[in-house]
């Protein structure tokens, strides 16, 4: 086995927390090949990430392996400059996977310190996906709206907003909420045409109406486990669940052009 890879396994397998950043796949040339959705490029990010981390890590480690392993590569890596934050929107979209709501501020927290920034300007939550049969509700959505409140008013950030909310329950939270709902996504895919009862409401409440096409579940638990194994020589990836995906876009206003985008993941070892 080669000696540096090997190295990575010993460093995965001793961590019982791992951060993951793809870094910014704009210049990421290796990467450019056209995902046929949101789910494989995830899914290829992962495996490219780990692959070319791999590669780095020494020959030989010198000191204990960390509990919380940060995967990134520093080439990779697209800050931002306190000169040019001023020209740029940093916009985010956090997918949560379990009822740790607490994870909120942790992704937060990481996408600030990886993109350079005291703030980010907008970020969109997509709620854990419910079991079978069961529909999201107002009292879902409230632990979750609190802790992004608690970030709006700690100046974390600027403007929240929610994903896949019809009229009903997009109105339940308006009123509820202290800090209201800026926009809200609907998924295309499953609805041609924009709700017409919808619409009037985002218009009454001056809310803005997105689309997207993600699936509910962003990457199920067995394609990340999978992206884990073959990231790493094939290092066993069932130990690993995903707590949260975050997917970064940073725009250059003037001009409306992504200048950076990349994904930022959490996982924990299940069987510690």
């Amino acid at each position: 086995m080669d000696t540096q890879v090997g190295g990575a396994q010993l460093l995965l397998s001793r961590a019982s927390t791992l951060n993951l950043h793809t870094g910014n796949l704009v210049n990421r040339i290796r990467l450019r090949k056209c995902p046929a959705s949101p789910y494989e490029e995830l899914q290829d990010c992962i495996q490219a990430t780990l692959n070319e981390w791999s590669t780095t890590v020494p020959t030989s480690l010198d000191k204990d392996p960390p509990s919380t392993l940060d995967v990134c590569l520093a080439d990779a890596t697209d800050a931002i400059t306190p000169d040019e934050r001023d020209e740029l929107k940093v916009t985010v979209k956090l997918f949560l996977t379990g009822s740790d709501y607490s994870s909120i501020r942790s992704a937060v927290d990481l996408a600030c310190v990886s993109l350079g920034v005291s703030q980010l300007d907008s970020v969109i939550i997509a709620p854990p996906q419910l079991p079978e049969g069961e529909s999201l509700a107002l009292q879902c959505l409230q632990p979750i709206w609190m802790e992004l409140e608690g970030l709006v008013q700690s100046s974390k950030i600027a403007a929240i907003g929610t994903s896949d909310l019809d009229k009903l329950l997009l109105e339940q939270l308006y009123m509820w909420a202290q800090i209201k709902p800026s926009s809200n996504q609907v998924n295309l895919a499953s609805c041609c045409v924009m709700p017409p009862d919808l619409t009037a409401f985002a218009k009454e409440y001056d809310i803005q109406l997105l689309t997207h096409n993600d699936s509910k579940e962003l990457i199920s638990a067995a394609s990340f486990q999978k992206a884990i194994q073959e990231g790493t020589q094939k290092l066993e990836g069932a130990d690993w669940e995903l707590q949260w995906v975050l997917r970064y876009s940073v725009i250059v206003k003037s001009r409306g052009i992504i200048r950076s985008k990349g994904y930022l993941l959490q996982a924990r070892r299940n069987n510690l």
